[in-house]
């Protein structure tokens, strides 16, 4: 076993930032890229199918959030043992990692099975997109074995500071949906033409074979953890320890889905439209959010690794520059929309009546980038230090009770687009607290942290 220091502990800490998150944030605008591809080609079929996909985003996001939830812990607990130099506890965290995303999938495939059309139903009474909603829904979450082994490899290779393997995984995987797309939606080389399924097929595959490479690279790379599933024990304390920091995360992924259902079930009373609007913002968003979640995958190790090597200054160091990466990102993603939002929905095959009211949903909504990156960042800092609930409450506020309150009240007011304003405004509360609660790591978590290297 290599007992050697670890980049995170030893690397300036600009460069590792940059080391850890750029490959990271590229493999997370890959997969930002073959999202909104998939809706592009989706489109092309017509409104209601780009609506029924907009429309499944709650299920497909609950999927990636349980993963990255689970993942997350792990991240945070396998860099820390790590740090401690403590590689039995590390392998065994890896191992239980992969089980609990295997356990994790079950629970989808039966939803997949049972409860696809059901859901779609809640939503609308229009049969067509019940169908065109029913068929892809049923065909991700069947398949979505592959998304959960991609997170789970992607993780253990991230928290050993191997980003770059990390990059290929997710960016083969885009690859070939961005391939398939066009192939099995239109029927193109000889491929029977699917529609929206094919668009579903098309993601599945690209998921399970980034979730294979994952595997390999984790066999052929990651020398600092041996998983060894065939001796695998089962540890209640390992468990515990990887959902202290995880189940916060995966809960407020439960509550965007929640609250993405419904917004979607407040804007369908309007028409079926503005649902599809919602749907391509939440895509678009991607290319923002995507390379601050990036940044923060990047984070979330090297801060976990110094706290248990207690490296203050390294901490201290990473967290500010983190901040103004993010605000920066944030920013940039602010000017392009508003500058080019109608450019930006004609990619989508937009009507006149998406354009009247996706142009000012963009515009709105993107105002809330001001104050959205600091937020962002402060809630993988409590991750790291093992204090999810704090990323909990954050969420909650910021959702559950000022956003979806006040998209419902604003929908009373007759005019779709002042819904949008909720974005802004629960953003602009939500920064208030995550600066609080920031501001209280640093004095209970870091300031006591002594500088033992």
């Amino acid at each position: 076993m290599n007992t050697q220091e670890n980049k995170m502990g030893t690397m300036p800490v600009g460069k590792l930032l940059i080391n850890m998150s750029l490959p990271i944030m590229i493999s997370m605008l890959a997969q930002a890229l073959y999202n909104v591809v998939d809706s592009i080609f989706v489109a092309q079929i017509n409104e209601k199918a780009l609506s029924a996909v907009s429309l499944a985003f709650p299920i497909q996001n609950l999927i990636v959030g349980i993963a990255v939830g689970t993942g997350v812990g792990v991240n945070a607990l396998l860099s820390r043992s790590l740090g401690q130099k403590n590689f039995e506890k590390a392998n065994n965290v890896a191992s239980h990692a992969i089980i609990l995303g295997f356990f994790s999938y079950i629970l989808f495939l039966i939803f997949g099975i049972f409860f696809s059309k059901t859901y779609f139903m809640s939503l609308t009474n229009d049969i067509q997109i019940i169908n065109y909603g029913t068929s892809y829904l049923r065909i991700v979450t069947i398949g979505s074995i592959g998304i959960f082994m991609e997170i789970v490899f992607e993780r253990l290779l991230q928290s050993t500071g191997r980003t770059f393997y990390s990059m290929l995984t997710q960016g083969i995987g885009a690859i070939i949906n961005i391939i398939l797309d066009p192939i099995l939606i239109f029927g193109l080389l000889g491929a029977p033409k699917m529609g929206v399924a094919g668009a579903a097929v098309a993601t599945i595959i690209g998921q399970i074979v980034a979730g294979i490479c994952g595997m390999i690279f984790n066999h052929k790379v990651n020398e600092e953890i041996n998983v060894n599933i065939r001796d695998f024990k089962f540890k209640l304390d390992i468990v515990k320890e990887i959902y202290i920091v995880g189940i916060p995360s995966i809960i407020m992924q439960s509550i965007t889905s929640l609250t993405t259902y419904g917004i979607n079930n407040i804007l369908i009373r309007f028409s079926s439209t503005a649902t599809a609007v919602y749907g391509v913002y939440f895509k678009l968003q991607s290319f923002v959010f995507m390379p601050v979640f990036g940044l923060n995958n990047g984070m979330v190790p090297i801060i976990a690794y110094n706290y248990g090597a207690e490296k203050r200054e390294r901490i201290k160091k990473t967290i500010k520059l983190s901040i103004l990466l993010a605000v920066g990102i944030m920013l940039s993603g602010l000017v392009i929309i508003q500058l080019l939002a109608m450019q930006i929905l004609n990619l989508f095959n937009a009507s006149e009546s998406m354009l009247e009211i996706g142009i000012p949903a963009l515009r709105i909504i993107s105002i809330s980038y001001i104050f959205a990156g600091v937020s962002i960042v402060a809630s993988s800092v409590y991750q790291a230090f093992g204090n999810g609930v704090f990323s909990l409450m954050t969420s909650i506020l910021r959702q559950l009770i000022i956003l979806l309150p006040a998209a419902y009240g604003l929908s009373l007011l007759g005019n779709v687009n002042l819904i949008w304003w909720s974005y802004p405004i629960s953003e602009g509360i939500s920064l208030v607290l995550s600066i609080m609660l920031l501001k209280n790591i640093y004095n209970q978590k870091i300031v006591m942290i002594p500088e033992g290297s």
